[in-house]
């Protein structure tokens, strides 16, 4: 458990291979390429790529060789209640060639019990094979990640198209906008103005992120490193000269590589595994006890001695009589083994997963679904999970009548949708001057769009400038403006506002003055220059203000302190806050309208010149953008709360932000002291006692996380007992997923690396979906542990038959066909059925299970031990009924004419043979008839057919009865009636339909050793069944009142605390 985050980085320094040990983000550029022995100009030589190539390795993931499927199939076999399994079957199938060989009867019926143990050992071996061959996806999802090709400088020449796995630590390599990065690599220095890299799925940012080339501490975390690119990570502005620093596994990409494959390796057992493994040994000891005390009873009956001088002698040996008390070992074994079980948690598992999709949780392991409903921790990320992960305006701040006033509009909405919300005291079309004024920049300095698709509404380019598009489409247009779009056009007024405005050239965005800007020419062709960007740089560069009237006055400090206060209470609130401006008729861009020969063309070449270009200018106002909460999650958080349920919120985006988010979604309180509570990852791993933070009570945030700090979060959870589940859409979330006890991936917006290290992945990225999601966890495990316990308390009673059969010494009243046809069909459909037991209604109301909660506890195993006790006594005592009464309970049993025998006679059938005078008068059932005038003695064997139907019936009938106890623990049928789960009155039709299929189908009857029963000795079976009804509805009487009674005595003592 753990291995991935208590490993982290140890590869780092390993072998000749690595690079890491130089740390190329703190150090200048030039002292990294002396470090590396190379020229960015002329890039490495052929015989020093050679070289470090056989240094460094290929740039690729490893493959690790998973388990050979001969290693996969024998692990299958490492589970106790098959190894019993197996070893029954085994033993089964050498006594029916033994019993053939020596011309026994019934060779189909014993050849049919170990082949149908065989064939549920080889489904379920396939079942196991087929699921854990799917285990490593992930990693070969991950390398989809990588780059294929790269642009390169060897030799002094550029080579475009090159095998990214051929780069090595020192290759010189280009990047250009949309460019998939190949490798770690510094960077040098920046061709364009600006670079902006697109790593959210790395390090969990929720915006691109400006690079450079200037140095950074050392001790920075991955998200502070702003000189460095990372394999698999994307531009989506700007291009830059690269010095490759690290390659395949010593890459960010390749850590997570590595923690992924360790996480895989200490995967555990679902709780409920771990309960049927705890019970799968208890039974072993049951059934070796059992066996040992059948042979001790019987003893006698295969092994004879005499006594000499006080010494034993003269041993006799029956080996037939042996043989046969091993039969009745198999019998145990397959009596108390539920084989059925397997299959109807996998039905029952499956149905969940159904119900699951219907609410978006796909789930792509079975039992993870059983997990869910003991999950006592969600670590979610924040963004996309708990927020949209679309950027959207939320306020908008405009300015008055008078330099000193401003005017602020709530802005609804949580995505790309123009239609989503509105502005609040919108003037709709009466827009005054300043307010086309901010719609028209926010329109046309801008280079978004907004498409509509499979998955909804999505933003094409930056998502700041989408969410400025979005409020264009909200604003609408001033009246006396046409709008000459058709009806459903998402961007129509931005296109409007394009019509009128032309951009004819564009000022990038650079680090330095925070801002771009667009050139546009009018109809008319006046020229204007539009900027927004970081609202202090803006105020510096501005010398004057707009009003609403659209009247221009001065800018001074009083009119700026205002607007900054507008800044100031947005920041806070963890807005993104960008200002708008203007210059009308920049006197540089006179007559120009993007010829390459006008003089401001040669400007526009030099981004040095944007700063001079944007000055003078005319502050309009300003909007406080942020990536929302969705609307659902405020309440989910609240149903964890009552549902005792931890919520931790895990993200890569920065405190500030991530603090508001949580208090606004009710993670914290909107005054709660929070101090203690929100940590970076950094902070985290320094904690002198990480395990007491962790403890804490209520939410916690870890921001600026790292993969390794999700991990070392997760381990030490489950280390603390906690089951959880992990949220993730990045590649840096995979090995989280992987250790966590349930891996959660988005499906909108997560990659196929986190899909992959998933149990479960959300159609709608909603973390009300989770939350949903664990209601249905925990009503699919309160209905299998109502099945299991139905399962497990009629296994008990076949034991407890088998047993008395052996103990009282009468002749065998079910054979181990008869038990696997009853334990694998008949019990089957009633315990799926009861998978569709209602849900409780305060199911999210209780405190979440303990995942070392048994399934059994001392008073639920007394319950059933009585009812299997019953079971015991009732399919023996039929059998004897038959053999020793015409009549009972006033019905009549005599029809068939079938012979009396004593109870003592029946005790001591194998001393038939010296009995003078015995006799039996040939019965007849259903068409045959038979016969005994050669050997009496067959009676006791073949002639008790008649008698093991009628206790197989009861054993049927009995245990149909039982699913109606099963519906629910502690209530009585009279206050949950049968019908409120009426698939189980159906299951239990289907039974008994099969039941009567092979008592009255001549070839089946043959095969199972039975014979078709007359009315009486139906109504005789139903009077030996029914009582288990009312033996359990007095359990549960008392059951109910001790568990009041101990309500009762808890009562003051929970007052007197």
């Amino acid at each position: 458990m753990g291995k991935g985050a208590q490993n982290y980085g140890k590869k780092e320094s390993a072998g000749a291979g690595s690079s890491n040990s130089y740390a190329s983000w703190a150090k200048e550029a030039h002292e990294c390429e002396e470090k590396y022995k190379v020229d960015r100009k002329t890039g490495l030589s052929d015989a020093e790529v050679e070289k470090r190539l056989k240094i460094y390795g290929l740039n690729e993931l490893e493959k690790h060789e998973g388990q050979s499927v001969f290693r996969l199939i024998l692990d299958q076999f490492n589970d106790t209640l098959v190894r019993i399994l197996l070893v029954a079957a085994v033993i089964s199938f050498v006594l029916a060639w033994y019993d053939g060989e020596e011309g026994g009867e019934m060779e189909i019926t014993a050849f049919v019990e170990p082949l149908v143990i065989f064939l549920i050992l080889i489904v379920n071996a396939i079942v196991g094979v087929w699921q854990e061959s799917n285990a490593e996806k992930a990693l070969e999802a991950l390398k989809e990640i990588q780059s294929e090709q790269a642009t390169v400088i060897r030799n002094g020449k550029k080579f475009s198209g090159l095998p990214a796995k051929e780069l090595v630590p020192g290759d010189i390599v280009e990047l250009r906008v949309g460019d998939k990065v190949p490798a770690d690599m510094r960077v040098l220095n920046l061709i364009s103005s600006t670079l902006r890299v697109e790593q959210g799925s790395l390090t969990g940012e929720s915006e691109a992120v400006s690079k450079t080339t200037k140095p950074v501490p050392l001790e920075t975390d991955i998200q502070g490193k702003k000189c460095m690119v990372f394999a698999g990570t994307t531009v989506v502005n700007g291009n830059c000269i690269c010095l490759v620093t690290d390659t395949g596994m010593n890459t960010e990409l390749g850590k997570v590589h590595s923690q992924i494959h360790e996480a895989s390796q200490s995967e555990e057992d679902t709780p409920l595994k771990k309960k049927l493994n705890e019970f799968g040994e208890t039974l072993t000891m049951m059934i070796g006890l059992i066996c040992v005390l059948v042979w001790l009873i019987n003893v006698k009956y295969f092994l004879a001695w005499e006594y000499a001088d006080g010494w034993p002698t003269n041993f006799k040996f029956s080996f037939e009589k042996c043989t046969y008390y091993f039969e009745i070992a198999v019998a145990l074994a397959v009596a108390a083994i539920p084989e059925g079980l397997p299959a109807v948690i996998t039905t029952c598992l499956a149905l969940g997963t159904r119900k699951m999709a219907q609410k978006n949780a796909l789930v792509r392991k079975l039992p993870s679904v059983e997990t869910l409903g003991c999950t006592t921790v969600i670590c979610s990320d924040k963004t996309g999970t708990l927020t949209t992960n679309q950027m959207a305006v939320a306020k908008l701040v405009a300015m008055g009548h008078t330099a000193n006033a401003v005017r602020l509009f709530n802005v609804e909405g949580s995505t790309y949708n123009p239609l989503d919300g509105k502005i609040q005291g919108w003037p709709a079309g009466k827009m005054d001057v300043n307010l086309q004024t901010i719609a028209k920049i926010s329109a046309l300095a801008n280079d978004a769009s907004i498409e509509q698709s499979e998955k909804g509404f999505v933003a094409g380019g930056m998502p700041t400038e989408a969410a400025l598009k979005v409020l264009v489409e909200k604003m609408g247009l001033p009246s006396g403006l046409d709008a000459d779009f058709a009806t459903g056009d998402l961007m129509g007024c931005s296109r409007t506002w394009g019509k009128i405005q032309r951009r004819i050239a564009t000022l990038e965005f650079d680090r330095d003055r925070k801002s771009m800007g667009v050139i546009v020419s009018s109809n008319s062709g006046k020229k204007s220059l539009l900027v927004k960007g970081a609202v202090e740089n803006l105020l510096e560069r501005s010398s004057r203000i707009q009003l609403l009237d659209g009247s221009v006055v001065d800018l001074d400090q009083k009119s700026k302190s205002v607007i900054l206060d507008s800044l100031n209470e947005m920041s806070t609130g963890a807005l993104r806050v960008l200002g708008f401006a203007y210059k009308e008729d920049p006197s540089e861009f006179i007559g120009y309208n993007g010829e390459e020969d006008h003089p401001a063309h040669y400007l526009l070449l030099d981004p040095t010149n944007y700063s001079k270009i944007e000055s003078n200018l005319t502050f309009a106002g300003l909007a406080g953008l942020r990536d929302p909460p969705r609307k659902e999650v405020r309440q989910a958080i609240e149903d964890c709360r009552a549902a005792g349920i931890q919520v931790m919120v895990i993200t890569g985006d920065n405190k500030n932000t991530a603090e508001a988010i949580c208090r606004e979604i009710g993670v914290f309180g909107p005054d709660e002291y929070i101090s203690s509570k929100s940590i970076t990852g950094r902070q985290f791993m320094e904690h002198h006692d990480p395990k007491s933070h962790l403890a804490q009570k209520g939410g916690l945030l870890f921001s600026r996380a790292e993969p390794r700090h999700k991990q070392e979060i997760v381990r030490l959870l489950k280390d603390a007992g906690e089951v959880v589940a992990m949220t993730g859409d990045g590649v840096n979330d995979a090995p989280a997923l992987k250790l966590a006890d349930i891996g959660i991936a988005m499906g909108i917006a997560g990659t196929e690396v986190a899909k992959e290290a998933s149990d479960m992945v959300l159609a709608d990225d909603n973390f009300s979906t989770i939350v949903a999601a664990v209601g249905e966890g925990r009503s699919i495990y309160n209905n299998m542990k109502a099945f299991i316990r139905y399962m497990i308390s009629s296994n008990i009673g076949e034991v407890a038959s088998i047993f008395l059969t052996a103990a009282i010494g009468i002749p065998e009243g079910l054979i181990p066909v008869q038990l696997l046809w009853v334990n694998l069909v008949t019990d089957g459909p009633p315990a799926t059925a009861l998978g569709f037991n209602p849900p409780d209604k305060y199911i999210m109301k209780k405190a979440p299970r303990r995942s070392d909660d048994s399934l059994i506890n001392a008073w639920i195993l007394f319950r059933y031990m009585v009812i299997g006790l019953y079971v015991g006594l009732a399919t023996v005592g039929i059998f004897v009924i038959w053999f020793t009464h015409d009549s009972f309970l006033g019905i009549d049993l005599s029809g068939d004419g079938h012979s009396l025998v004593t109870f003592s006679q029946l005790r001591n059938w194998d001393q038939c043979k010296s009995w003078e005078n015995f006799t039996v008068s040939p019965f007849q059932a259903g068409d045959q008839v038979f016969n005994f005038d050669s050997d009496p003695c067959e009676y006791f064997r073949t002639g008790k057919v008649k008698a093991m139907t009628l206790s197989l019936s009861v054993l049927v009938a009995i245990e149909m009865f039982n699913s109606l106890n099963a519906l629910s623990e502690d209530e009585s049928l009279l206050t949950m009636p049968p019908w409120v789960n009426p698939w189980l009155l159906v299951a239990m039709s289907i039974s008994f339909g099969l039941h009567f299929l092979i008592l009255y189908v001549p070839f089946l009857a043959q095969v199972f050793g039975i014979v078709p029963l007359s009315v009486n000795e139906w109504m005789l079976v139903l009077a030996v069944a029914l009582p288990v009804i009312l033996i359990d509805e007095i359990l549960k009487f008392v059951g109910r009142l001790t568990m009041s009674g101990q309500r009762v005595s808890k009562a003051p003592k929970h007052k007197a605390e």
